[in-house]
């Protein structure tokens, strides 16, 4: 092992989607993307005009392939790359079944699964680092599914082990540690508003190290707090600057022929009733049943129905269709959805970043993209774990290696209020919001294990 770090780290990127991911890497300046495998045509031929137009290393190569039907083997061959070519192999299997949104459902032979093509590629290769993200459901998921009303609580028989809880995960860092010489495995629970990205998103972040090295995400350093609110004593806790908002994120944008998946006249008509920072609380009650149908007797969950956003506050969680009655994301001001160059904006991708494809597979491509000021600081701490380890010479798998854990770093974010005592909740301006703000973490950081 050589005592000095390269420059820049070599990339290998698997699922690379709308390259969200990647992005924050190449932004620290100590990673270079050499190739990505990627299955849907339009992202493909997004990565492949960013790429030629100088916003991508000129190099970059691109398999457009489905990764659960490539050899690792055979697709370094055709890369015309070596396994010691790949510093750090990083990617997001898409795994939705796992997401709390939506009906979770059963892996079946989770081998079979995404995940574990991830995880093919990363035991033949055996990069020295890896970084895989993931939605924060994953870290709950069973490796089968047992309905509710089927469940020990219910009267039903005790889970077996692959039904508890984390099963999924537990499997994932047992195959992971059975990998030539095995991988450290941490696991950080995170929001990327938490660290400066306009946007409320709860994402997973794997990071494996070759050399059995724990390493730290940092501390979030971001909050929910005015921009001049006065902190504790600078020796008691870490100063944190106020989220940055939808209105700091789309500042000086420029959009003079805007995309949009937009709303149907129908749901206009109802979003024209809604002011800037309510949903359907502020309509008639009449008008809430007729255009919520069952929905309106639901318990839960119901916030996004006939959102109106607003400048002051992050941006909810970008979805794949800004449309949607039930996740609507309506610009504050102006009765139509957000627009793709909104969208990127709020993702942070840059001004000049293009997107190919249909305008749903666009929305798509940002909509599913991983926050890039995540990739940024996933990046930062692996490069700094990297230049450590190679500086002081440190062999692969000699260091101590510590048992998988999970990290929670204030990931997860109660939703503001929007209706309290019979009374609906609008965010105004100025300072009559205290009631309504999102309120601080009771949980800063909890450690827990695979």
């Amino acid at each position: 092992m050589s005592n000095h770090a390269p420059e820049k780290y070599r990339v290998l990127s698997l699922f690379s989607g709308g390259m969200g991911l990647d992005l924050g890497l190449e932004s620290t300046g100590r990673f270079r993307t050499v190739a990505c495998i990627e299955k849907e045509s339009a992202f493909c031929e997004t990565i492949r005009r960013n790429r030629d137009t100088g916003r991508l290393p000129r190099d970059l190569q691109v398999i457009e392939a489905d990764l659960s039907r490539l050899d690792p083997a055979s697709t370094l061959e055709e890369l015309g790359l070596e396994k010691t070519a790949i510093d750090v192999v990083v990617g997001g299997p898409p795994c939705q079944s796992f997401s709390t949104a939506g009906r979770r459902g059963t892996t079946q032979d989770p081998r079979g699964t995404l995940l574990w093509d991830f995880l093919r590629f990363v035991s033949y290769i055996e990069p020295k680092f890896f970084l895989m993200e993931n939605v924060r459901g994953l870290l709950s998921a069973a490796l089968k599914h047992r309905p509710i009303a089927e469940r020990p609580e219910k009267g039903g028989l005790p889970l077996a082990e692959e039904e508890e809880p984390g099963s999924v995960v537990r499997l994932f860092a047992k195959d992971l540690s059975a990998v030539n010489g095995g991988y450290h495995l941490d696991i950080f629970e995170v929001n990327a508003v938490n660290y400066g990205a306009p946007q409320l998103r709860e994402r997973a972040l794997f990071i494996g190290s070759k050399f059995g090295e724990q390493v730290e995400f940092p501390a979030p350093t971001h909050g929910p707090i005015e921009k001049d609110e006065i902190q504790g004593d600078l020796f008691e806790t870490p100063r944190l600057m106020p989220w940055r908002t939808l209105g700091d994120a789309l500042n000086g944008l420029e959009d003079p022929d805007p995309k949009i998946m937009d709303f149907s006249p129908r749901k206009k008509s109802f979003l024209a009733m809604v002011p800037e920072g309510s949903n359907w609380r502020s309509l008639p009650e009449d008008v809430q049943k007729e255009s919520m149908g069952r929905a309106w007797h639901a318990k839960g969950g119901r916030s996004g129905w006939w959102r109106r956003l607003t400048f002051d506050l992050p941006c909810p969680t970008l979805v794949t269709m800004p449309n949607h009655a039930s996740t609507s994301l309506c610009h504050p001001k102006e009765t139509r959805a957000l627009s793709i160059r909104e969208y990127a904006r709020i993702q942070e991708f840059p001004d000049d970043w293009l997107f190919s494809g249909t305008l749903s597979q666009q929305y798509a491509q940002v909509g599913n993209a991983v926050p890039t000021r995540l990739g940024r600081v996933a990046g930062q701490v692996i490069a700094e774990a990297l230049d450590r380890v190679l500086i002081e010479g440190t062999p692969a798998n000699m260091m101590n290696c510590f048992e998988p854990r999970i990290v929670y770093l204030q990931s997860h974010i109660r939703t503001r209020q929007w209706f309290k005592a019979g009374e609906t909740l609008i965010w105004e301006k100025g300072d009559g919001n205290e009631r309504i703000r999102y309120s601080k973490p009771k949980t800063v950081r909890k450690l827990r294990c695979v």
